[in-house]
Parts: C-alpha cells; sequence; structure tokens
C-alpha cells in the first residue's frame, strides 16, 4: 500500500502505461543477425508505401522463406497463392547475384546504399543470396509476403528484432543435434524438406508452421566476412548460414556438406567423453550395491585401497551392520573396542575360529551395540561365560547365538540367556561339554520362542532337557540331538511338536523302531530325517517311514542295518522323497540300487557310497539309464570332482610343474 500513498503518483502510471506498450516486432527467417537484417531495417529509410509492385512488397525485415511454407507479411497478412506462385517463378528465373539483390531490396534501400558508394555484392553478401539454380533443381517454391498497411503505425522501422530473440517464435525442445540440419544423411532437400528430416516429419512440420505464421529454419553459424565468392561458400567451415545449402554443383561427389562435419565433430566429442568415463561417475547407490558383494576382508584390504571415495564408501555404515571376521587371525580385542566404539549400529558379527578375541572384546562389543542380534563364535575355546552373559544382558533382542566347540561354557550363561533374551529363535550348543541339563531346561523356559536347537555330543544331557524343550519350545522346526545319551523315552516328547520339520538322531545309542515310527506318524511336516549310525533302524523301519512320512523329502541311512528291502520299499511307498543316503550299508547289492531307480519318481540323489555288493558297471548303466539321478559312490564322486577341476582350468600337466 506504500506506493499508493506516494508523492510520485505520475510515476506509477508511466510504468503501468510502459509495460502495457505493445511493441511491433519483426522476424527474421534466418534466425540471427545477418547483413540483410542491417539493411533492411536500417532507422534512416522508411517504407515504400507502393503495393503494386511486388519488388517493393519485401519490407521490413520480411525476407523470401524457401519449403513452400507462407510467411505473413506486416500484420500478419499474407499475400494469395497465385501471387505467391508467379513471384516464385520470378524470382526463380534470376541468373545473376545483382539480380537477386534488387529483387530483395525496395529502390529506396538501393538509391541509399548506392548513394553511399556501397555496390550491391557488399551490400547483400552473396552467402544470403542462393543460386536460383539450386532452388529450380531442388524444387523448392519461393512465397514472399506483400506488405499491408498497419493502421495507426508509421512508417519508419522499429528495432531490429531477429526470429531467435522474437517471443511470438514457437519454442522446439532442445536436443543434441548439429547446429546446422539441412543436409541432413536421412533425408533434407532430396526428400521435400528443409529442416533436416524425414519425409513424414517435413509435412508435419510444413502444416504447423503454416499455421502459427512462422518459417522454422535451422539455426546456422552468422558468415564471418560478405566478401564473397563461390569459393568462401563452398567450404564447409562458414557453416550452412539460411538459405545457402552448400551451393556446389551436383557432379562434385568428393566433398561433404558442413552439417556432416559437425555431425562427426559431435560423434567424435561423445566419443572422448564415453572413453573417460569410470565407474566413479555411477551413483554412490549402485557403487555401494556392487561393494556390497565383497568380503569385509576384500573390502578392508582392497577396495577402500582404490583412492579416497571408495574408501569412504567402504567406511559406509551399512556394511558394518553385519560384520564377518571369520578366520581372521589378526582380529584382537581392540579392534572389537574400535568396531563397537565408532559403530554403534551392529547388529550381526561372527568371530568363528578368532583366536585373538577373549571376553573382555565381546564384552565391550556388548555394551556398545545393544541392537545386536546375531552372533557367532565356533571354536572360540578361549571364551567362556562372562562374553555370553554381556551378550544376554546388553543385548536383550538377541534371536541367534552359535557358540559351538566352546568348552568353557557353562549352565549360567544358558540362565542368564533364558531370563534375558525372550526373542531367542536360533541357538547351537555343539559340543558344549560343560552344559547340564539345569541350563538346558532354564533356558527352554525362558525361549518360548525357539525355533532351532541343535546339540552335538553334550554328554551331560539326557532325557530330561528333551523333555523340557518339548513342552516349553512348542514352535521348534529343527531338532538335533547328534550323539547326546538321549533314548526313546526322551525322544518321543517329540511327538508334541506339531511344526517339526527336521530330525537330526544321529548315533543315539538307545533309540527303537517304533519311537522313529510313531515321531514320523505324529510329525506330518517332518521334510529331513537323519538316521546314520543307529544300528537299530531295520527294514521294517524304513518301510514305515516310506509309507508314513507324506512330506518327506531327505533319508539318511547311513550304517543302518537295512538291505535290498528297504531301498525297495522307499520306491514303492514314497512319492515324495528325493534324496537316499544308505551308504557304508553292506547288504546293499545291484538289485536294491536298480529296483529303486526304476520304480521311484522322485529320487534325485541315492548314495552308494562303499556299498561294496554293488558292482561299479551297474552304477555306470544306471547312471546313462536315468540321467536325472545323482549316484554317489567312490568312482562317480572322483568324476565328478575331475570334471569340475577341468572346468576351472585344472590341468596334470600345471600340476605336475606346481
Amino acid at each position: 500500500m506504500g506506493h499508493l500513498l506516494s508523492k510520485n503518483g505520475l510515476r506509477l502510471k508511466k510504468r503501468t502505461r510502459k509495460v502495457h506498450h505493445r511493441k511491433k516486432k519483426r522476424n527474421c527467417f534466418l534466425q540471427g543477425p545477418c547483413m540483410l537484417c542491417f539493411i533492411v531495417h536500417n532507422s534512416s529509410s522508411g517504407l515504400d508505401e507502393d503495393g503494386d509492385q511486388l519488388e517493393d512488397g519485401v519490407n521490413g525485415c520480411r525476407h523470401n522463406s524457401v519449403a513452400g511454407i507462407s510467411v505473413p507479411g506486416v500484420g500478419e497478412v499474407g499475400i494469395g497463392a497465385a501471387a505467391a506462385s508467379k513471384l516464385a517463378e520470378r524470382y526463380a528465373a534470376l541468373a545473376s547475384p545483382e539480380d537477386c539483390s534488387k529483387f530483395l531490396l525496395s529502390q529506396r534501400e538501393l538509391a541509399v546504399w548506392e548513394g553511399q558508394g556501397r555496390s550491391l555484392l557488399s551490400a547483400v553478401p552473396a552467402k544470403l543470396i542462393p543460386p536460383p539454380v539450386l532452388l529450380r533443381t531442388a524444387g523448392v517454391s519461393v512465397t514472399v509476403p506483400i506488405p499491408v498497411p498497419v493502421p495507426g503505425g508509421t512508417s519508419e522501422y522499429t528495432e531490429m528484432v531477429c526470429k531467435r530473440k522474437c517471443s511470438e517464435v514457437q519454442r522446439c525442445t532442445p536436443c543434441k543435434q548439429p547446429r546446422c540440419a539441412f543436409a541432413a544423411p536421412d533425408g533434407g532437400l532430396e526428400h521435400g524438406g528443409v529442416g533436416g528430416g524425414g519425409g513424414g516429419g517435413g509435412a508435419g512440420d510444413a502444416a504447423s508452421n503454416s499455421e502459427t505464421g512462422h518459417s522454422h529454419l535451422p539455426i546456422c553459424p552468422v558468415p564471418s566476412s560478405s566478401s564473397t565468392s563461390a569459393s568462401s561458400s563452398s567450404s564447409p567451415g562458414d557453416g550452412c548460414c539460411g538459405l545457402a545449402l552448400y551451393a556446389e554443383s551436383a557432379n562434385s561427389s568428393d566433398s561433404s556438406p558442413c552439417c556432416l562435419h559437425h555431425f562427426d565433430d559431435c560423434q567424435a566429442r561423445s566419443a572422448d567423453a564415453a572413453e573417460h568415463l569410470s565407474i566413479n561417475h555411477l551413483p554412490s547407490s549402485i557403487l555401494l550395491k556392487v561393494l556390497s558383494h565383497l568380503t569385509v576382508k576384500e573390502r578392508c584390504l582392497c577396495a577402500s585401497l582404490v583412492c579416497k571415495y571408495w574408501r569412504d564408501l567402504c567406511l559406509d555404515f551399512q556394511f558394518w551392520k553385519q560384520i564377518d571376521l571369520s578366520g581372521l587371525q589378526q582380529v584382537n580385542d581392540d579392534l572389537l573396542v574400535k568396531i563397537a566404539s565408532r559403530r554403534q549400529n551392529v547388529t550381526e558379527i561372527n568371530i568363528s575360529d578368532c583366536r585373538g578375541v577373549h571376553d573382555y572384546g565381546v564384552s565391550s562389543l556388548a555394551s556398545h551395540c545393544p541392537g545386536l542380534q546375531k552372533y557367532t563364535a565356533y571354536r572360540c575355546k578361549q571364551l567362556g561365560d562372562i562374553s555370553v552373559t554381556a551378550l544376554a544382558t546388553h543385548c536383550p533382542l538377541l534371536v541367534k547365538v552359535h557358540v559351538g566347540n566352546q568348552d568353557k561354557l557353562t549352565d549360567a550363561a544358558l540362565k542368564k540367556l533364558g531370563a534375558n533374551c525372550r526373542e531367542l529363535r536360533d541357538i547351537h550348543l555343539g559340543q558344549c561339554y560343560g552344559i547340564t541339563d539345569e541350563g538346558m531346561m532354564a533356558l527352554a523356559r525362558g525361549c518360548p520362542k525357539l525355533q532351532r536347537l541343535y546339540l552335538q555330543e553334550n554328554k551331560m544331557v539326557t532325557d530330561q532337557s528333551v523333555r523340557a524343550v518339548a513342552e516349553h519350545c512348542p514352535e521348534l522346526q529343527f531338532v538335533g540331538f547328534m550323539g547326546c545319551p538321549v533314548t526313546s523315552q526322551g525322544v518321543i516328547h517329540l511327538t508334541a511338536l506339531q511344526n517339526l520339520s527336521v530330525l537330526d538322531l544321529r548315533h543315539i545309542s538307545e533309540l527303537n523302531n517304533e519311537t522313529v515310527m510313531e515321531v514320523v506318524r505324529k510329525c506330518r511336516k517332518l521334510s529331513s530325517l537323519n538316521l546314520c549310525l543307529n544300528w537299530s533302524i531295520n527294514d521294517r523301519c524304513v518301510e514305515i517311514i516310506a509309507k508314513e512320512g507324506r512330506s518327506l523329502k531327505e533319508l539318511y541311512l547311513v550304517s543302518c542295518k537295512i538291505t535290498d528291502h528297504a531301498l525297495i520299499a522307499i520306491g514303492q511307498y514314497s512319492s515324495t522323497i528325493e534324496t537316499v543316503d544308505a551308504g557304508w550299508c553292506k547288504d546293499i547289492t545291484d538289485q536294491g540300487a536298480t529296483q529303486i531307480a526304476q520304480s521311484s519318481k522322485s529320487l534325485r540323489y541315492l548314495g552308494l557310497m562303499r556299498c561294496d555288493k554293488v558292482n561299479e558297471e551297474t552304477v555306470e548303466r544306471l547312471v546313462v539309464q536315468y540321467p536325472h539321478i545323482v549316484f554317489s559312490t567312490v568312482m562317480q564322486d572322483c568324476k565328478r570332482t575331475l570334471e569340475r577341476a577341468y572346468q576351472m582350468g585344472w590341468s596334470p600337466n600345471t600340476s605336475n610343474s606346481s
């Protein structure tokens, strides 16, 4: 509101008038400042009002247009079709540049420039006047508008406004193409178009331009000098410049248009740019995805040393959420403390076989990473209860704890896990000889969401642990008691697990056939059963397993007391078993191997390792006859190993030389 109360009110009115003042703009078909524009738009000369002669109608920077597109005259009014055709014929009949200059300029303009002592050729550059012979050859029609008096207009010219700066010109979408498109390789004048487009595109452009009243021609570089000559116009470096369409004779075939040179330059520049592209031009998100396929060792010792950019990428936080340090003997407590202090978002860590890590390092990591969910530390015999207790105290979100082969681990650690880690779902305690039933029962009561439990050769775990696990962990899917002193009285409690899918009962000394058959009948989702090293399993048990195991896909019977009847029963009664391993079963013969291969429709693997009564010739015949089945014997496994070695480039000569 301040401007309304100001004293200088006239200034406001003047400004508004100035804003609404509309100037008459004149367009130039050359789309750039040309010598002809400066001649025609000279403010010292006025319009010639004589409209009877067509030569005087070429005023106001309305030059002749090519391509048969009508160009509007002054006041946006064009001439008739008959007059345009007549004018085109007259212009095409001209034979010299002097006649073309007289045709383009009015009498008054010619008198002004001749009075100043300038010749016609210097007034109108030769490059701006195409030879009429070229126009006749190309079949281009020329349309010249007739000036129409504008009411209220003055007889003087306004300032020059070329088409490139005119607001009325229709804007085109920019594209990375040569500036000159007259002599495009795929069209040009040969197809009847003037913009380097094809036949269809040229027609469409012509239609659109005729509707808007403008002629859109390619933007070309302005000639550097007006001095003249065919030699200068034939130089490709001079450009096309409007109507100068590289005016060479039709017989000359050893020269190429300027536009082709521009196109070749653009292609060369783009090729050079492509050569300089590197992998660092990719977005950082893609590079991070590429680096994610490397291990921690490869990222730290290889990728991070490429450049500073890659080093920063290798230090990205997402790579340090899941840390795999297994097998690296350089890892010690100091490294874990540094990782914990700098990367507090660690969710998974694996320090298996790291002999330099002790309870202090793991405790520091646990205290700084409360979001830790997966912890793996196989064969770290130097670790004890302190590390697992720290994890249970500071990381209540733990879902996976694999601490196999840790002799110092006792029931105290298991009690802490059961008290604090209610989300625990996967635990591996194989060969932890200090664990007893007390720790296992506390763990089972505190972790009702447990889904995977694996014990191996835990000599103090008995049937009480099996019963506690079956009662308090109903979601168990994977259960393993390999080599534990459990009996059929404890295994029978596993029938309460309705979601049980994998059961490992290897080397259970007191396991009878009735217990196994009952487990198979009750656990309908059982898909893998491992009964290896159980001499009590016989043909009758295997037959019931084949009949009752409707979801069973894997059956392992290594070193069991079975004969050919067990294999024949599997082939006859089971339609789901895909893997059968009967290695080291001394009573298996050629008949059992042949019968199960013939009758089973689902079998994909048959293990016959060290079945000495099975002839190798029979196995060779079965391999050829049933190629969809993998037969495992000593000879067949050796052949497959050699084939893989040859595929990887191994040869006996290289091995001998090394």
